[in-house]
């Protein structure tokens, strides 16, 4: 009901302002969901779009609603991105109401998807500790696809395809974009690899939220973390915090991870008990605001990680 009404309200507001938005810019209208959605736009369009993240820099995605502009702006969009995913469930009621005109592009239509229990497997936790962590899980999709770059390269030429559909008279201009984009990512990819093929160690510790399933599955590295996937805990049980303290010493672990614009409190802790140092490991769910006005991308995250890694590994 809530959101029927949110639509009676904003739909004659809507219709008021489309036109003139037509008259005065003929460049393409794309509200991209989050980062990764903004970044795979961006590495397609350029400059060229009239383009929108609708996330701000900085929040908690997992918490951040859309205003009534928000939902002005996705049904007044030529090209609408989204991640597809359980945190962002709100939007299937609002897609009934998007016209034929507008083109609708989830990030995990485009990539194969791993269910949120398989991050249990990974962990290589004691009986214990592994049921408390299932405990906290449910049986919806990972949705984070984009940690594993081949999904991100992957994603980027099924929405450069798209794009070139309903704009064809760019297609050169996006597929040249796409093109060179993706084999950065790709030129990344291989250069983990190779840091991780001559690492002294294939284990990480994440003293945080776990967003990375489809990264480790890419490259072959086991973990421990302190929540299961995005969980919606913020404070790990007394069990878990020790659990972690004795495998970082057992396992020598130089590094506690944790993720970008996080509260750092336990993996400081950890890195208190154990030596190990505390460095971050970035998902590219949200980047910070000054980092954001800055133009930082996919590709400076992910090659900030590779010297994490390098770090973490060794």
């Amino acid at each position: 009901m809530r959101k029927m009404i949110l639509l009676l309200l904003i739909l004659p507001l809507l219709f008021s302002c489309t036109k003139e938005a037509e008259i005065s810019d003929d460049r393409l209208k794309v509200t991209a969901l989050n980062f990764p959605c903004y970044d795979a736009a961006r590495a397609v369009l350029a400059e060229s779009a009239d383009l929108v993240m609708l996330t701000p820099p900085g929040s908690d995605v997992h918490s951040w609603e859309p205003s009534p502009e928000d939902v002005i702006r996705i049904l007044s969009s030529d090209i609408f991105i989204y991640t597809g995913g359980e945190s962002d469930s709100w939007v299937e009621g609002l897609l009934t109401d998007v016209g034929d005109d507008t083109l609708v592009f989830s990030l995990l239509d485009h990539s194969p998807s791993l269910f949120a229990e398989e991050v249990v497997e990974g962990m290589q936790e004691e009986h214990d500790h592994e049921h408390e962590a299932i405990a906290q899980l449910d049986s919806e999709y990972d949705e984070h696809v984009w940690t594993s770059l081949e999904n991100m390269a992957s994603i980027i030429e099924a929405l450069k395809d798209e794009i070139i559909a309903i704009d064809p008279g760019r297609k050169d201009f996006y597929e040249s974009n796409a093109s060179a984009y993706t084999a950065s990512i790709l030129d990344i990819k291989t250069e983990i690899e190779s840091v991780v093929e001559s690492a002294r160690r294939h284990l990480i510790v994440v003293a945080d939220r776990f967003p990375f399933l489809y990264f480790v599955r890419e490259f072959g590295l086991s973990y421990y973390a302190a929540f299961p996937g995005c969980a919606g805990g913020t404070e790990p049980s007394a069990r878990t915090v020790s659990f972690l303290i004795d495998k970082v010493k057992d396992e020598a672990i130089p590094v506690i991870l944790h993720i970008e614009l996080s509260n750092t409190m336990l993996s400081s802790l950890i890195s208190e008990e154990t030596g190990a140092r505390v460095m971050e490991l970035n998902s590219a769910q949200n980047i910070s605001m000054r980092d954001f006005n800055r133009g930082r991308t996919y590709l400076d995250i992910m090659r900030t990680n590779l010297d994490v890694l390098r770090e973490a590994l060794n």
